[in-house]
């Protein structure tokens, strides 16, 4: 292609870095820190061999295996094959999340919003702003891959040698970079940014069940997935750098496939056309709520897919569970039995939480919508017509209380269909039920954090994500790094009864249901009396 194409590109770099001065150094000390407190954590928790191996025990069951992914280290569970094994992927997973963000921000979103049309008003080249984007996204990746590899090796821990540091940090860059490299390709495919969005996590989530799946049962599929292509570094045991090239070399091929349709495609198009309308629209799509919801279609769509297979990958390998508790001596310590119940059932909160979790992002992103829509001037116009503010976002906010509805039921079908076929005494369906929609209070609290911040605070809505991903860690990961109860209360989800194997409490989901109603009350008022942004 010829060079007039790329003119500018180091310009444009420059210009995106500058733009996401807070934005990229946010992203990376968040990452960096948690990569590092874990380490740290591991290293002063299981300070013996011993004691390493009896958590080794409880990493072979298959859900274990699906979650966080196999490792050949479990024979010799080392503080790095221990860091390796239960943290690379979620880590790998955020920075491919940010990757996603950060593409789609500035291709599609900013063609949507005329801000690529007065770019290219400026002698720069077709396919400058393109090209800029992957580069500063690519640098990003690369200085959190060199500040996460030598970072762990400084710490100084036992089996963390320079090598396998690097190794994990290369295996985070690369993944974002890989990551990067397939939403520039969506963002070509498709007309918008939702279908962007949409398209690349639903290829995240794909990715991550592949690799579930492919875990479990055939080593072979993992590889079809790039978080299996991943974890087949085997990171501080053999310590491969094959698989880390492998990302790299197909994140090449995929920008340059971006490149050559950016190149060939219409400024505004893309290759996957939107469906003809109708020639009227419907009675639902007059109404603010018919209009919230038309437009976040495609995207609800594929949540509600991802949720569904989420749920049956998960049930596939409860089959798989008793028995494996019957032959590790150490669950009896490590997993106290409860009379009355299987030790299958005392694995459903683990589950249940994970998976309402899950189910927590479609949700917010439904609410995030309506603030989507003003920075785009589309609220604007609709408030111009007889439409009122409560009206506006109480649609956003009713969608969202369905979907957090429905994606958990989802999940659950899809949890208890696949554990049927796999099960001699499955679980019955009512008590699953239970167990999930017990934390549907905790998933109102965030949407009414989030409408809260959006009516009062709009700027610093962004802080719901961080509360969230905290509260996945501290919940979630707390119990493994002995982190103090305080931190996990700090969460609505800390709070949740874990059905079915303590009695259900009402008091505490009844006061994170009041929390909720409180925030959304506040969110509504301050939401009304708020300048609404251009």
């Amino acid at each position: 292609m010829s060079k007039k194409l790329y003119r500018h590109t180091g310009v444009l770099v420059r210009f995106l870095l500058s733009q996401n001065r807070l934005r990229i150094p946010i992203w990376i000390i968040a990452l960096v820190l948690i990569t590092f407190s874990t380490a740290s954590s591991f290293s002063e928790l299981y300070q013996t061999p011993e004691e390493r191996q009896a958590i080794a025990q409880t990493m072979l069951n298959p859900a274990m295996t699906a979650m966080v992914g196999y490792s050949n280290g479990l024979d010799n569970y080392t503080n790095g094959a221990m860091m390796a094994h239960q943290m690379l992927l979620f880590t790998a997973i955020a920075v491919a999340i940010m990757s996603i963000l950060l593409v789609a921000r500035h291709t599609r979103t900013e063609e949507e919003d005329g801000q690529i049309e007065m770019i290219r008003s400026f002698p720069v080249g077709r396919l400058s702003n393109l090209s800029a984007t992957v580069l500063m996204v690519g640098v990003t990746n690369v200085l959190l891959a060199l500040v996460t590899g030598f970072g762990l090796y400084i710490l100084g821990i036992e089996s963390m040698d320079l090598e396998g540091s690097l190794i994990y940090g290369a295996g985070l860059g690369a993944t974002g970079i890989f990551f990067a490299a397939i939403t520039a390709v969506f963002a070509q495919l498709s007309e918008n940014s939702r279908g962007t969005i949409g398209l690349s996590f639903a290829f995240l989530v794909l990715a991550y069940l592949i690799r579930a799946v492919g875990d479990v049962g055939n080593e072979t599929l993992s590889w079809f997935s790039p978080l299996g292509i991943l974890i087949n570094a085997e990171v501080y045991v053999h310590n491969y750098w094959s698989p880390i090239i492998l990302l790299v070399g197909l994140a090449i091929l995929l920008i340059s496939i971006a490149l050559y349709l950016n190149a060939i495609r219409d400024l505004d198009a893309g290759f996957i056309p939107s469906k003809p309308g109708r020639t009227n629209a419907s009675s639902l799509l007059q109404t603010p709520i018919g209009l919230a919801l038309r437009i976040q279609r495609t995207g609800l769509i594929a949540w509600a897919i991802g949720m569904l297979l989420l749920g049956a990958s998960y049930g596939s390998v409860l089959g798989d569970l008793e028995s494996f508790f019957k032959d590790v001596e150490l669950m009896e310590a490590l997993i106290k039995p409860v009379e009355g119940f299987t030790l299958t059932e005392q694995f459903m909160p683990m589950l249940m939480t994970v998976m309402a979790m899950f189910c927590t992002v479609p949700t917010l992103l439904v609410v995030f919508k309506l603030k989507g829509e003003e920075k785009k001037n589309h609220t604007e116009h609709l408030l111009s017509r007889v439409v009122s503010r409560s009206r506006t976002m109480g649609s956003y906010f009713i969608i969202s209380i369905i979907v957090s509805f429905g994606m958990l039921l989802l999940a659950v079908v899809g949890l208890w269909s696949a554990s049927v076929a796999v099960m001699e005494d499955a679980i019955s369906f009512s008590t699953m039920f239970s167990a999930a929609m017990v934390y549907l209070p905790a998933m109102w609290t965030m949407i009414g954090l989030s409408i809260l911040l959006i009516g009062l605070f709009p700027q610093f809505s962004g802080f719901t994500w961080l509360y969230f991903v905290y509260s996945f860690v501290v919940v979630y990961l707390g119990g493994l790094l002995q982190f103090p109860d305080w931190m996990s209360k700090l969460s609505p989800y800390g709070h949740i009864p874990h059905l079915p194997v303590e009695e259900m409490d009402f008091m505490p989901v009844s006061i994170l249901a009041i929390i909720a109603i409180v925030l959304i009350i506040v969110g509504f008022a301050t939401y009304n009396r708020r300048d609404i942004l251009g």
